[in-house]
């Protein structure tokens, strides 16, 4: 037996309704956003949120000064087409790509997220 429906992400950040706006535009889900807090919904429920941080510091990647906690995969059908629209919503592609198959990027925020193929 279940005793939650869907594991919630909560992300720090130093601006989390930027951040939210940035995932919500990438995988058209709902925004909602309040002070020091914003979420973003799928249809189906699932719940990525983000956290205000004050003096955030970003993740390094791929160095290990400040290591990546965890990472999002967004399965794409187009890694092109996929890493234009992010990189036209703000992302940043870093020059070290450690596979073929996938595409690291980094949201607004520093986070390293990974575009991947089915």
């Amino acid at each position: 037996m279940a005793i939650a429906r869907f594991p919630s992400i909560v992300l720090d950040c130093p601006d989390p309704g930027a951040l939210a706006a940035f995932y919500a535009t990438l995988l058209d889900w709902k925004a909602e956003v309040q002070a020091g807090w914003a979420d973003i919904r799928a249809d189906y429920g699932q719940c990525i949120s983000f956290q205000r941080v004050n003096n955030y510091n970003p993740p390094q990647w791929p160095g290990q000064e400040a290591p990546q906690r965890m990472h999002l995969d967004v399965i794409v059908d187009d890694l092109d087409t996929a890493e234009a629209a992010a990189i036209e919503l703000g992302a940043t592609k870093p020059e070290y790509q450690p596979g073929t198959s996938f595409r690291v990027l980094l949201d607004p925020a520093g986070h390293p997220f990974c575009l991947c193929l089915e």
